[in-house]
């Protein structure tokens, strides 16, 4: 399973890396959030758990997270359930008028011959609507 969904945000990228890096203000800022909590912090980022509604279904997953301030890209790894493997990749590439931020993820099915069953559920019912949802509510809060 490989998506990807973008947003072109009239905002410099060093202001977007610092506002979406930020994950306890997700919540706060992304309606659709229920709760971020960090589990573990390390020395390679830390081990979070995040919760969305998609459509009033609640979901939940645990990933490792990484911001890497250099390349300004946040990485996530999932860690558990249906996803696990699953890399998520966000990165900012500068236009001449402000950044398309891009969101990747990346999935190999751990039971392939089920993925012609799970990839419609988890990435076009699931993770396009929130990925969507939450590249719209940056650009929203970024662009007033």
């Amino acid at each position: 399973m490989h998506t990807g969904n973008f947003i072109h945000i009239r905002a410099p990228r060093e202001k977007i890396f610092a506002l979406v890096s930020d994950l306890n203000r997700w919540p706060e800022l992304l309606s659709h959030y229920r709760y971020v909590r960090t589990l573990e912090t390390n020395e390679r980022g830390s081990i979070v758990q995040m919760a969305a509604s998609r459509s009033g279904i609640p979901i939940s997953w645990v990933s490792e997270y990484r911001a890497d301030e250099h390349a300004l890209e946040l990485h996530f790894e999932h860690l558990r359930k249906w996803t696990k493997g699953m890399k998520v990749v966000w990165t900012l590439t500068p236009t001449r008028d402000g950044t398309r931020v891009e969101i990747i993820h990346d999935l190999k099915f751990r039971i392939p011959f089920l993925g012609w069953l799970a990839e419609p559920i988890i990435c076009g019912f699931f993770i396009e609507n929130i990925a969507n949802k939450t590249l719209a509510a940056f650009k929203a809060h970024l662009e007033q």
